[in-house]
């Protein structure tokens, strides 16, 4: 609750009457901080159940300190939540675009529901509009948002298309939309300029101010060299494997860098969620359309997808055969402090594992779920309500996802209800010497192996 009770000290001097379309991660947490800030906002969605479960503070998705804001926001009447795109557009001044743009089967992203909206727009345009993105498009999308709106618009009124895009950390996107590091505003006109930086004045920050083109890039270009980091040190950690060598060290090392910088050089499974994947695969589809081939960028595709079956290969190394093998798994969201399952590592372990023949039983403090709805319940997964249960009689237990309540588990517990005390840690959550000390056996992810006893 901290991030939003900072967020009151300051409330915009200039409210805006403002529109959010969609109700989605991006959409929801944009809404309900606008309205915090002192916004008229109205959040639309096209999904009546959402809609209807939003109205009664249901909100359709895990993100801390979000449930209070958005009841807030509605308490307050700063916030409503309508199913009427029509209406909320005439009712608006500025619309911002949070639809789900997904990836497409050659890794461009489906514009389908900009397309739509676009034109719904265009359709009840009453008065001066600025339509602002706030999805992740590809470059020259606002240019066809525009060419959209002047094929169907019915009148002389005027508007702006501006490009805002987010960057906010699924889990921390509270805190992150009140204390961004920048605000990338790409826009056509001083008027597009002016009104945003209103819109955001009760955040202190730097405005980067762009044309529309360069700040599609930066969002595709931001997440993508993230993702690249990512790879890198699981890159290394795959060399550090083979040498014996600590990569928790030598990611510390390069950190000191100040050219280099500490963050996402954590080796682990690889990354997951809707962001990362979908915008690297993006950003290789646009460069190739634009005439680039962006190699890089299918390597670093190709070093996260490869984690994920060096980790199932480390746990056969330990336990050979997985066929009737009982492995507990701890964490199946693709990151802690969230329940999104969307493009998580474990999916892909999970079912490798269950290929294998194991029989698995599984926990996440948020995403059971989610995680149920993808994975199935079949017999040979359990889902069960502690890591103390998913253990039992396991032969394994996997770590997935670095949630903060696993920091605080009785190992020496954990060891006694274990049919065997093997730890393979896919997040490097752990002192392996300590555990080993314990009695465990632990592998990390470019970590020395930490081996107490061979396995009969």
């Amino acid at each position: 609750m901290a991030a939003v009770e900072r967020s009151t000290n300051k409330k915009v001097k200039n409210k805006y009457k403002i529109c959010v379309i969609g109700a989605g991660h991006v959409g929801l947490v944009a809404a309900a901080c606008f309205a915090e800030m002192g916004h008229e906002v109205i959040c639309v969605d096209n999904d009546k159940k959402r809609v209807d479960s939003l109205k009664k503070n249901i909100l359709p998705f895990y993100e801390p300190d979000l449930e209070p804001l958005v009841e807030k926001g509605r308490k307050q009447g700063n916030l409503i939540f309508s199913l009427s795109l029509a209406e909320a557009v005439r009712k608006s001044e500025v619309i911002f675009i949070a639809v789900g743009t997904p990836p497409q089967a050659d890794g461009s992203a489906d514009l389908t529901s900009i397309g739509e909206v676009a034109r719904v727009v265009a359709q009840n345009l009453n008065s001066y509009k600025l339509i602002v993105e706030k999805s992740t498009v590809p470059v020259q999308t606002g240019r066809n948002i525009k060419q959209t709106v002047i094929h169907y618009k019915k009148n002389s009124y005027s508007f702006d298309v501006a490009s805002n895009p987010e960057f906010l950390r699924e889990g921390k996107a509270i805190h992150d939309f009140f204390y961004p590091d920048r605000i990338i505003i790409g826009v056509e006109s001083e008027k597009a300029e002016k009104i945003l930086k209103d819109i955001y004045s009760p955040l202190s920050t730097k405005f980067i101010v762009t044309d529309v083109n360069t700040a599609e890039i930066i969002k595709h270009a931001s997440n993508s060299f993230l993702a690249t980091k990512i790879s890198f040190i699981n890159a290394i950690s795959r060399i550090c494997d083979l040498a014996g060598a600590d990569v928790d060290k030598v990611a510390a090392a390069m950190g000191m860098d100040k050219r280099i910088g500490k963050d996402f050089l954590q080796a682990g499974i690889g990354y997951g969620g809707f962001c990362f994947p979908k915008d690297v695969e993006a950003f290789i589809y646009i460069a190739k359309k634009l005439g680039y081939d962006f190699d890089l960028l299918k390597e670093v595709k190709n070093i996260n997808q490869t984690q994920r079956v060096n980790f199932v290969e480390k746990i056969k190394e330990q336990l050979w055969l997985l066929k009737d093998k009982n492995i507990a798994i701890c964490g199946l969201s693709f990151k802690p402090d969230t329940d999104d399952m969307r493009f998580a590592p474990s999916i892909d372990i999970v079912n490798s594992l269950l290929k294998e023949g194991a029989a698995l039983k599984v926990y996440d403090p948020q995403a059971k779920e989610e995680a149920r709805k993808i994975l199935g319940d079949t017999n040979r997964i359990k889902f069960v309500k502690s890591p103390y249960e998913a253990v039992r009689g396991c032969d394994c237990l996997c770590f997935l996802t670095e949630w903060e309540e696993f920091k605080e588990l009785d190992f020496t517990k954990i060891k006694r209800l274990m049919s065997y005390p093997l730890i393979i840690d896919g997040r490097n959550m752990f002192d392996g010497t300590g555990l080993c000390k314990l009695g465990f056996d632990y592998i990390g992810i470019g970590k020395p192996k930490k081996i107490k006893a061979k396995v009969a």
